[in-house]
């Protein structure tokens, strides 16, 4: 007798409960994330022109790959060992800049690419930019700071 009193008291509290867990997750906002991704990718690129190599290191995902040529270099350590060279001297070498981010319907994997200029300017090649935004594998943290896993050009 006490167990169904106790259940008919707590059904109206808890069936919400319940119905909110089985609700479908409410669709990803597709021009929230890509406009995330893209001032992510341009803070990226500011590393290089500001010169801030500690900055550019914070970018990284543990995991990430970079890809040069068909070289591929992995982990945030090799890849800062890489590129601490690109940021040795007072110019930049290059710059890259987002022209085009999209973000799968799903909204776990976001995809940029954008122009590489040389140290001139003049437009060398494109860079893509992989990355993951879903919960169980984000990297994400306050807006601006997305981590990359991958990029190459």
């Amino acid at each position: 007798m006490l167990r169904n009193k106790t259940a008919r008291r707590l059904a109206p509290l808890l069936l919400p409960l319940l119905a909110a867990c089985a609700a479908p997750k409410p669709a990803p906002d597709h021009g929230m994330l890509e406009l995330e991704v893209a001032n992510t990718e341009h803070a990226f690129a500011a590393t290089m022109a500001k010169r801030d190599f500690a900055a550019f290191q914070t970018f990284l995902a543990d995991e990430a790959v970079f890809f040069s040529g068909t070289q591929a270099t992995r982990g945030k350590a090799a890849i800062a060992q890489d590129w601490q060279a690109y940021y040795a001297k007072p110019e930049a070498p290059f710059s890259w800049e987002p022209d085009q981010v999209q973000v799968l319907d799903s909204g776990n994997l976001a995809l940029s690419t954008g122009p590489v200029r040389d140290g001139a300017g003049k437009r060398s090649q494109a860079l893509l930019t992989a990355v993951p935004l879903a919960a169980g594998a984000r990297r994400r943290r306050p807006p601006g700071r997305t981590h990359k896993s991958a990029a190459g050009g």
